[in-house]
């Protein structure tokens, strides 16, 4: 696999990709690219921004590697979709990996990862493709992620989970062990999942209510 490497989008994630592929892997990144409709600007980073209709011709994949960099737009489908449009083209989909993550699965982690700071992933878990593991999460020996989930931070997926494709797991979620997370669900911000998730289902936890103390009260105690 090539070490240079074509970073596909130009958000916020897309910047985040090429600050840790830049200060923390072996790659170079050498340009972005996006679909022509949504090209408005030449350049990012200081590097070109091309077409992905003309990338193969401008950046070959025989000489370069891809990272889809986008979000969990429309349940993770936007980024599937351009992780299946990169592979068709030539590209070998890299991952990246912090060193500052604690990796112990024998990286059984597959491509187009994108696994931040200060996760931690368990002996004999598996990781699919194209799977987001923002920073600060726990994932428990002998589970298994589907391929194309988002994980937000500071996650546990405790021991022996399965958690199906194309999920999206919210910030501070807690999931006990031995369960099933069905393809496709969503478990909103602090969700605690005891038992089996259906695909398809949307879990979510109440906001926590303000207080009919106002806090100008504390203040006078």
């Amino acid at each position: 696999m090539s070490n240079k490497l074509v970073i596909f989008g130009t958000g916020d994630i897309a910047q985040l990709a090429h600050y840790y592929f830049t200060t923390d892997s072996t790659y170079e990144v050498v340009a972005f690219t996006v679909d022509q409709a949504f090209l408005k600007e030449d350049s990012l980073c200081e590097l070109p921004i091309v077409s992905f209709e003309e990338v193969v011709e401008r950046f070959p994949p025989d000489e370069h590697s891809m990272f889809v960099a986008l979000s969990y737009a429309k349940l993770n489908e936007v980024r599937r979709q351009k992780f299946e449009a990169a592979v068709e083209a030539g590209y070998k989909l890299c991952s990246y990996i912090s060193s500052r993550a604690a990796v112990l699965n024998g990286n059984a982690i597959g491509q187009n990862c994108f696994i931040l700071e200060d996760n931690t992933i368990q002996p004999f878990a598996k990781i699919g493709d194209n799977v987001t593991l923002w920073s600060g999460n726990h994932i428990g020996h002998h589970s298994t992620i589907g391929d194309h989930t988002f994980i937000s931070s500071h996650v546990v997926v405790s021991g022996g989970v399965a958690i199906g494709e194309s999920c999206f797991i919210g910030v501070n979620s807690t999931l006990r062990d031995h369960i099933t997370v069905g393809k496709f669900c969503v478990l909103g911000a602090g969700s605690i999942l005891l038992s089996d998730a259906l695909e398809y289902g949307v879990y979510s936890s109440a906001e926590t209510e303000r207080s009919r103390v106002p806090s100008n009260r504390l203040r006078n105690i």
